[in-house]
């Protein structure tokens, strides 16, 4: 049982490279699903969500292909980032791309489902392109409302700390 409790783990901290390729694949297979009209991409972006918050990229393909491919060729410095606020990010993925799948196929609203996406491609873009995590702007001020146990992430608790890190 261990394992199979290891397994479903998010990782703790996280290579903000990773979370910023994972986050550019999420643009293009959203950007794709509106600009070329094909919902179907909501299915593996939906799940792609899922898995990333049960298990961080352990079973998600985009995330496999993030850490184990595209990371460790990328010629940069490495920033490591709190695990926490990213999980939390793709939580809010994953409700912003099942609506959009409730909405495109439990209600036929195509509109509506495409405009979530479109946020969807704004906040994943601006991850991606300047490592601006909103999820992770919002984590703290979530625990200061107590909507978040300080204990969850003892580094985002302290928000004036890591402006002055940074």
């Amino acid at each position: 049982m261990s394992r199979q409790k290891d397994f479903f783990t998010f990782p703790n901290p996280v290579n903000e490279t990773s979370a910023r390729v994972v986050a550019g694949g999420v643009v293009a297979m959203a950007a794709s699903a509106i600009a070329l009209d094909q919902p179907w991409l909501l299915a593996p972006l939906t799940y792609g969500f899922a898995a990333r918050v049960a298990a961080g990229p352990k079973l998600s393909p985009l995330g496999l292909l993030a850490t184990r491919v595209a990371t460790p060729r990328l010629p940069l410095e490495h920033r490591i980032v709190p695990g926490p606020p990213k999980r939390l990010a793709q939580g809010i993925g994953l409700a912003m791309t099942a609506t959009a799948s409730l909405l495109y196929y439990g209600f036929g609203a195509k509109r509506a489902a495409y405009r979530v996406l479109g946020a969807l491609v704004v906040a994943a873009g601006l991850e991606s392109a300047f490592g601006i995590c909103l999820a992770c702007k919002l984590f703290p001020f979530l625990m200061r409302a107590g909507l978040i146990s300080e204990t969850t992430c003892k580094e985002c608790n302290d928000i004036w700390a890591r402006q002055r890190k940074g």
